[in-house]
């Protein structure tokens, strides 16, 4: 594209080109339904906004892939996860122009669609990726068996989408890793991850935390216990208490399997940004913390609202594509999660004037040269 005269706003975002794109399979929409043209419409917005939330995760990443991350540079992360939550506010408000077709306007066209499904687009499968979907935890969404396979041309060879979404899964590093690797360097009371008393300490602070959060689920019981009257089984609301107690133990004393040591530190800079949500130099942290949990939501909320919205249109019949349809977005909804430490610790907290007491809280100040 080119002028040569000065920049008109049709040229500068190509509304022309835009606005040819709606004809589907025909290439040409002036024969096609208002509900057709509606569908790919609606569906070529998703993508833009995919497109967006790619570049801000990525640009969120890359910021934390860095050896040493300036704390005043958190607020650059802050912003580019508020954004990615905002769109997919916006784009789950899409499917309520979906929810203006009807099943009938639905079906009209809907044979067009059965070997396409919504599961080939490159973006969601890029999305999933780059913020860490563990690939284990997949589910296969038709027949084909393999999700990558789903990806591919019908004749096996490789597509736009399988090389777009083969190159995401060849990126360094994913946005949670990202993160965690941020988060094991996070200094625990003042003391650094690479301090010779490093281990030593944290083991200390986990100590002190685990005694805390122990006090206060004893007195949690003691009051259920003292006002429950005759409705509590005071030996059953122990016991309860005692589970409780031992989770946290667990979810701070990792196995092998879950990455020890390392995930022991990961999971206590998690718990250490939010007890100690206060001190200056945490505020940048958290708030990272705080919108990473957010667009976590967003992005379940999305998939929870798309699952209702075809169910809504099509009901549970089988998808296009093979897939099994709306049982697959509802498993997709509730089993894709990322961040799950994060939420974790939303369970283990306790109250701010429960938490321990630091040896170092100066460390925290803003004149600390940090």
């Amino acid at each position: 594209m080119g002028t040569d005269g000065p920049l008109t706003y049709w040229d500068y975002i190509r509304v022309e080109d835009l606005l040819d794109l709606q004809g589907g399979v025909e290439d040409d929409e002036v024969d096609l339904a208002n509900e057709e043209v509606v569908f790919i419409t609606v569906h070529q917005v998703f993508e833009l906004w995919f497109k967006l939330v790619l570049r801000e995760l990525r640009t969120a990443r890359d910021l934390f892939c860095r050896d040493v991350v300036a704390n005043q540079e958190l607020s650059g992360a802050a912003r580019s996860l508020d954004r990615v939550i905002t769109i997919l506010g916006r784009a789950t408000d899409h499917f309520l122009v979906m929810e203006t077709l009807s099943t009938r306007d639905y079906l009209a066209f809907r044979d067009k669609l059965t070997t396409a499904s919504g599961f080939q687009s490159a973006q969601m499968r890029e999305l999933e990726i780059v913020l860490g979907l563990d690939s284990a935890e997949r589910i296969d969404a038709g027949p084909a068996g393999n999700w990558l396979e789903m990806l591919r041309n019908h004749d096996g060879s490789e597509s736009w989408s399988s090389r777009r979404v083969l190159a995401a899964l060849n990126e360094r590093h994913s946005l949670k890793e990202a993160i965690e690797r941020w988060l094991a360097r996070t200094p625990i009371d003042g003391v650094a991850h690479d301090d010779p008393d490093a281990e030593t300490k944290l083991g200390e602070f986990i100590a002190n935390f685990l005694q805390a959060h122990a006090r206060e689920a004893d007195s949690a019981c003691d009051v259920a216990i003292a006002q429950g009257g005759d409705g509590v089984d005071p030996q059953a609301r122990r016991l309860r208490a005692e589970k409780e107690k031992e989770a946290v133990r667990a979810f701070f004393e990792p196995s092998e399997e879950e990455g020890g040591i390392e995930r022991a530190r990961i999971r206590c800079a998690m718990m250490f940004i939010e007890t100690y949500r206060e001190l200056p130099l945490l505020a940048w942290p958290r708030e990272v913390l705080d919108k990473l949990v957010e667009a976590e939501q967003a992005f379940v909320l999305f998939r929870q609202r798309h699952a209702r919205m075809v169910e809504r249109i099509i009901g549970r019949r089988t998808g296009t594509g093979g897939s099994s349809g709306v049982d697959y977005l509802d498993a997709v909804a509730q089993t894709y999660r990322v961040f799950r430490d994060l939420w974790a610790i939303r369970t283990l907290q306790i109250r701010r004037e429960a938490a321990p007491p630091l040896a170092n809280p100066d460390y925290y100040g803003f004149a600390h040269d940090a």
